[in-house]
């Protein structure tokens, strides 16, 4: 599993030395940015499948094309899919805040996406619109600290970057 201190580890052993200064600063700041991320899964974590259900709402209500025969979010099956796989997005990212790195969804949800989507002809467009509105649904204070804030969006932007 990828986190920051594995991820300075690894590229000091590549390049044969030890951890330098800026290396051990990296992972200083990431500890320092520690409370905020777990109050983020948290938060996160008590409020997942409202979130998620806000973004599946979200995400339909720009693509309604989506409920016609055929598309993607057509059936009841596909509908119950469409919703599992952005919690899936939302518990990985909640797994990225507790470790402190990209890993589980650079493993689980980002590697190889393209190619599974494209295979069974689903757009991504909506899953953006999807995780899009969960980060900008997000509050501070009433969500959680703008800290907090600030580390959830970060892991959102980051998976939206990498479905656009």
């Amino acid at each position: 599993m990828k986190s920051v201190l594995s991820t300075v580890i690894t590229a000091a052993d590549a390049a044969g030395r030890f951890p330098s200064s800026s290396d051990l600063e990296s992972v200083q700041g990431s500890i320092q940015r520690a409370t905020a991320r777990l109050e983020a899964a948290e938060k996160l974590g008590s409020n997942l499948d409202n979130v998620a259900k806000e973004a599946y709402d979200a995400c339909i209500k720009k693509y309604p094309y989506l409920n016609n025969s055929g598309e993607a979010n057509s059936t009841d099956t596909f509908k119950a899919k469409c919703q599992r796989d952005i919690k899936h997005y939302l518990r990985l990212i909640q797994y990225c805040l507790v470790v402190g790195g990209t890993g589980p969804v650079d493993e689980w949800g980002i590697a190889g996406q393209r190619e599974v989507y494209r295979s069974l002809s689903l757009p991504t467009a909506p899953y953006v619109e999807a995780l899009s509105f969960a980060r900008n649904r997000g509050c501070a204070p009433r969500d959680m600290s703008s800290q907090a804030l600030t580390e959830y969006n970060a892991l959102l932007d980051y998976v939206i970057n990498s479905l656009s």
